[in-house]
C-alpha cells in the first residue's frame, strides 16, 4: 500500500497527513465524534473523528471491531491531561480525514480483548487465527523469531552451516513411534517422519560438514502433555573434532546471549551453569530434571543446570521404549558414545548397568531443554549397542547399513545437541504449556482443530495407495 506508516512510527510524523491500515481494535461512538483505537503488527493508536470530517464520521459511525480499514489521517499531539507515557503512541492520536474498508468482519466468535487464558482452548484453537491477533499471542510468536534470529547468527559467527535434511525418512528405532508415510510409486513400502535428523546429522559429519545446525522439524507418534506435541522444533546441531567440554560450553554461551540480549529482565541464578551427575540429581532431588530454583515464585528467575553421567542402559519395558527387543534398551539413544572408561565394556558386553554415557543435558526450572552426547563414531562400538540390546548383527548391518559404512568410511569423533525449542520459548515467555508459543498446534489429542486433521480420505486416493481399511 502506497506510502503507508506502521502504527509504531506515527510519532515522527506529528502534523502531517499519513496513511495507515489494520484493524479495528476497540470503538466509542460519543454522538458527534467517533474514536476508536487501529492496531496493525507494530502496535496501536487512537483515532478520533470530528464533526468537520462528515464523511468519516459517518463511515466511523458504521465500522465494529476487526473490520480492516485503511485510514488517511493528521498525526495530532494529545492534549496534555490526556497522556499516557506507559503506552506506545500514549502523547499522540490520529484525527481521521477518510476512512476506506477493505473488509468488514463478523462479529469475533472468541474474545479478543482479553489474554486469551479464561477463553475454553478448543474454541481458541479452531479459530485460531482470531485467536492469533490478541496481544500476547503476537508478542509470543514474535519473539520466536527474535530467538530463532539470534540463534542463527550467532551460529553463523561461530562457523556453522545451517543444513535442511530430509521430512520423507527411513523408520528407524529411536525411542518413540515413527508416523508411517505410504508410497505410492513404490506400493507396500513406507516412508516415515523423521523423530529427530539424529542419523542425517551424523552422515553429515561423516560428509565432512563439521559444524551443522538446523531449526528442525520433528515428528513423534506419542501420548501428548502440556510441554509436548507430534510434530515440534528442536535447535539440532552437532560438530566434530569435538569433546563435551566443547558442547556444553558452546550451548551455554548462546543460552545465556539469548537471556541477556532478549529478555534482559530476567535473572540467570548461576553462571557458569551448576553440573550435577544422574546419580546425585536421583538421589538429591528424586528427577533428572531437578528445579534447582531458590524462588520458584519468582517467573523471571531461570535456573539452568547441567546433568551428566547418565547410565548408558536401562531394563527394557513397552512402556519406556515400546520398539525394545532384549532384555536391555537405551536411556536415551543408541548413536551415544560411552565415556572413555567404558569404551572396553561396551565392546566387550559386560558390565552393562554400570556403562555411563557421554551424554549431557540442559536443564531449565524443572524442564529438559535439551540433550546431546558424543557419538559413536566406530561401527564396532554401534553394532555392541544393538547386540547388547538383543538386535543381531545381521539384522543392524541390514537395518543400518548407511550408518556403518559411512562409519567405515573415516567419519571423525563427533558430539551434539538438540533443544527442544518450543520447550524453551514456553519458559522465556512464562507461558503454561508449549501450545501457546507455537502458531498452529495440535490440541492435547494430537488433533490441529483449525483444519479438522487428521481426515478420513477417499476411495481413490487409498486405492492409489494399494492400502484397504479394516473395520
Amino acid at each position: 500500500m502506497q506510502n503507508r506508516i506502521y502504527i509504531k512510527d506515527l510519532k515522527d510524523y506529528v502534523g502531517k497527513e499519513i496513511i495507515i491500515a489494520g484493524w479495528v481494535d476497540i470503538r466509542r461512538d460519543q454522538g458527534k465524534m467517533v474514536f476508536f483505537d487501529m492496531r496493525d503488527m507494530s502496535g496501536k493508536v487512537q483515532c478520533v473523528s470530528l464533526p468537520n470530517h462528515a464523511e468519516a464520521t459517518e463511515k466511523a459511525k458504521e465500522i465494529r471491531p476487526e473490520w480492516v480499514l485503511k485510514i488517511i489521517g493528521l498525526v495530532n499531539k494529545r492534549p496534555e491531561k490526556n497522556i499516557n507515557p506507559n503506552v506506545l503512541n500514549g502523547d499522540v492520536e490520529l484525527e481521521v480525514t477518510n476512512i476506506e474498508v477493505l473488509n468488514k468482519a463478523e462479529t469475533p466468535a472468541i474474545d479478543l480483548s482479553t489474554n486469551g487464558y479464561e477463553i475454553g482452548e478448543e474454541h481458541r484453537l479452531e479459530k485460531r487465527y482470531l485467536d492469533l491477533r490478541r496481544e500476547r499471542m503476537q508478542k509470543n510468536i514474535r519473539n520466536r523469531h527474535k530467538v530463532a534470529k539470534l540463534i542463527r547468527d550467532y551460529l553463523n559467527k561461530e562457523g556453522f552451516t545451517e543444513i535442511e535434511t530430509p521430512i520423507l525418512s527411513r523408520s528407524t528405532a529411536e525411542g518413540a513411534r515413527d508416523f508411517i508415510v505410504p508410497s505410492r510409486l513404490d506400493q507396500g513400502k513406507f516412508y516415515a517422519l523423521p523423530q529427530a535428523p539424529q542419523q542425517y546429522k551424523q552422515l553429515l559429519m561423516a560428509s565432512g560438514m563439521e559444524k551443522y545446525f538446523q531449526m528442525a522439524k520433528c515428528m513423534r507418534d506419542e501420548d501428548l502433555r502440556g510441554d509436548r506435541q507430534p510434530e515440534f522444533t528442536q535447535l539440532d546441531m552437532e560438530m566434530s573434532f569435538v569433546d563435551r567440554e566443547d558442547v556444553m560450553a558452546l550451548n551455554e554461551a548462546l543460552l545465556i546471549e539469548i537471556v541477556k540480549k532478549l529478555y534482559p529482565d530476567k535473572e540467570i541464578q548461576e553462571i557458569p551453569f551448576p553440573r550435577i551427575s544422574y546419580k546425585e540429581a536421583m538421589e538429591k532431588h528424586g528427577s533428572d530434571r531437578p528445579d534447582l530454583r531458590k524462588d520458584k515464585e519468582n517467573k523471571n528467575l531461570l535456573a539452568f543446570c547441567w546433568v551428566i553421567d547418565f547410565p548408558f542402559f536401562e531394563k527394557a519395558d513397552d512402556k519406556n521404549n515400546p520398539q525394545a527387543e532384549g532384555e536391555w534398551t537405551f536411556t536415551h539413544n543408541p548413536f551415544s558414545a560411552t565415556k572413555s572408561e567404558f569404551h572396553d565394556d561396551l565392546l566387550n558386553k559386560k558390565n552393562i548397568p554400570n556403562i555411563l554415557t557421554n551424554q549431557y543435558d540442559i536443564i531449565l526450572n524443572g524442564f529438559e531443554l535439551g540433550g546431546g552426547s558424543i557419538r559413536n563414531h566406530e561401527p564396532e562400538a554401534l553394532l555392541a549397542v544393538y547386540e547388547i540390546m538383543g538386535v543381531k548383527k545381521e539384522e543392524v548391518e541390514k537395518n543400518l547399513f548407511y550408518m556403518l559404512e559411512a562409519f567405515r568410511s573415516g567419519t571423525p569423533p563427533h558430539g551434539g545437541i538438540a533443544w527442544g525449542f518450543d520447550r524453551l520459548m514456553m519458559l522465556l515467555e512464562n507461558e503454561p504449556n508449549i501450545r501457546e508459543v507455537i502458531a498452529f498446534p495440535k490440541n492435547g489429542e494430537g488433533k490441529d482443530l483449525t483444519m479438522k486433521s487428521p481426515s478420513e480420505i477417499g476411495v481413490k486416493q487409498l486405492k492409489e495407495l494399494g492400502i484397504k481399511l479394516g473395520k
